[in-house]
């Protein structure tokens, strides 16, 4: 830097940063030569969450608004389940689950998706035909998670109204 006077100044970093090029400190370092990494790529306003969670070795799912991360968690349960040991194992993933599930349900965020408790003893009872052998198809009435039935008070008067008939 110059002053008004004409006289050069130089802060402490620029003279750290001189002295360490004039001592070589600079030269043979890795990479040298070679274009930025992600230089070319489109403008992303996370690219620096996405390349923490890459680093690091983490899911992507952890930008996921809760209530998708808990479905899918529950989609994968079957999954889950199949390499626990015991049914006590079992039984626990289950209730854990369960808790933050009703954790959530309390208060709500994010976009809605229907989630629901999973039935401990279905999936205990899953549990146990994966482990016997048996390969029967999973039909849609097993599924996990059950959507509430649609009670006359939940529904409209003009659907209650058309049920009738």
């Amino acid at each position: 830097m110059v002053d008004p006077g004409g006289q050069r100044y130089e802060s402490m970093v620029d003279k750290q940063i001189r002295l360490a090029q004039e001592r070589g400190d600079f030269d043979n370092l890795p990479g040298k030569g070679k274009p930025l990494p992600g230089l070319d790529d489109p403008h992303d306003e996370q690219w620096w969450i996405k390349g923490y969670l890459r680093r690091e070795g983490l899911s992507n799912e952890a930008l996921l608004p809760p209530s998708i991360q808990l479905r899918k968690e529950v989609d994968r349960l079957p999954e889950t389940l199949r390499g626990l040991p015991s049914e006590q194992a079992v039984r626990d993933a289950v209730a854990e689950l369960n808790m933050r599930i009703a954790d959530f349900l309390r208060s709500p965020s994010g976009p809605r998706v229907p989630i629901g408790p999973v039935k401990v003893d279905e999936a205990v009872q899953r549990w146990r035909a994966g482990r016997a052998g048996r390969t029967e198809p999973v039909r849609s009435s097993d599924t996990a998670v059950r959507a509430p039935d649609p009670s006359p008070q939940q529904t409209s008067w003009w659907r209650r109204l058309l049920h009738r008939r």
